[in-house]
């Protein structure tokens, strides 16, 4: 029998959710192993040495970028449509200036040199063009999430929550909705149940 692949994951990382919304959606199963980033386990260090979740680690080898997780489950089984259209520029775009912008709002102590408040506009740049793209349809290409929904959204909700007031005071109202949409998803509910961080000798659970 083939063995599960395992998935190193932390629940509150963006990039580790997006992970396990293309597995859930999938419907592929992997044995994962919930970590703390303070205590990260050996046998995670082994096979990434880079020390950052998510891990993926399957027969043919370690697979440990978020967005190349999302294409290994979803180009064995995509019956949600995810894949297309091709939205590799706007995801580039999330994973490159928004998330650093991000990064610099919502940890502003370790950026002494720089003011939070340009970092914040910054990002906001990229949340008005998304809610731009939205207008009134309901996720980023039409009536029904794709692989650039799942990919950004979890970032999103991590810009949202550095400040929720501010967030919901913005002229955004389609990327707001968007955001709420998701948030109260079955899916999202789905991939945030916590479970006890992972020791070696533990029971396997299986996700999804």
């Amino acid at each position: 029998m083939p063995q599960t692949p395992t998935l190193y994951s932390f629940r509150r990382c963006p990039y580790a959710m997006r992970a396990r919304l293309a597995i859930a959606s999938s419907g592929l199963t992997v044995a994962l192993r919930e970590i703390t980033l303070r205590n990260k386990p050996d046998a995670m260090l082994r096979a990434s040495p880079k020390g950052t979740v998510p891990v993926l680690v399957t027969q043919d080898g370690v697979i440990d970028e978020s967005l190349d997780i999302m294409h290994w489950a979803l180009g064995q089984s995509d019956p949600e449509g995810l894949l297309a259209p091709d939205a590799r520029a706007l995801i580039a775009r999330n994973d490159g200036p928004f998330k650093t912008a991000l990064d610099r709002t919502k940890y502003a102590v370790r950026y002494p040199d720089l003011d939070p408040a340009e970092s914040r506009a910054t990002a906001a740049a990229f949340i008005s063009d998304l809610n731009a793209q939205l207008g009134d349809q309901p996720w980023l290409f039409g009536d029904r999430p794709r692989l650039a929904d799942l990919a950004i959204l979890p970032f999103v909700r991590q810009f949202a929550h550095t400040d929720l007031d501010w967030w919901n005071a913005q002229p955004y109202p389609h990327a707001q909705r968007w955001l709420a949409t998701f948030k109260a998803s079955d899916r999202f509910a789905a991939i945030m149940t916590k479970y006890t961080p992972w020791k070696d000798g533990d029971d396997v659970i299986l996700f999804p």
